[in-house]
């Protein structure tokens, strides 16, 4: 499965993605969602897994535009919730499409499993 992994934090990215890896799957990264959606138009990925809280383009707004412009894209939402206090940008990353959330910092378990959800999401559509 190709996966455009999009965080703002190089050392989250490089955990991740082996994270990834060791599952089979190929990994793009992206520091931000512009860069992320600028991927999107140059490659074809099964997966955007994106943070909420970066600079340039939250990762709500990438969220959004990924659900318009590539709707066939599933997303999984991460955040350790970083400068926004009490709000909580998960539950709204739910309500505006993602796929499944996961609070940082994350087991490879509960990655496994928010792919898992998420395609068999996708398959009994």
């Amino acid at each position: 499965m190709r996966v455009l992994l999009i965080d703002d934090e190089q050392m989250v990215r490089k955990i991740v993605r082996k994270m990834l890896e060791r599952g089979g799957h190929e990994v793009t990264e992206a520091e931000n969602g512009r860069l992320g959606l600028q991927e999107l138009k140059t490659a074809t990925f099964d997966l955007v897994i994106t943070d909420i809280i970066m600079p340039e383009m939250e990762g709500v707004e990438t969220l959004m535009t990924v659900r318009e412009q590539y709707p066939s894209v599933k997303v999984i939402a991460m955040s350790g919730g970083g400068r926004t206090g009490n709000i909580d940008f998960l539950s709204a990353a739910e309500k505006l499409g993602a796929s499944a959330i996961l609070h940082k910092p994350f087991t490879l378990e509960a990655l496994s499993t928010a792919i898992e959800q998420t395609f068999g999401a996708q398959k009994a559509s």
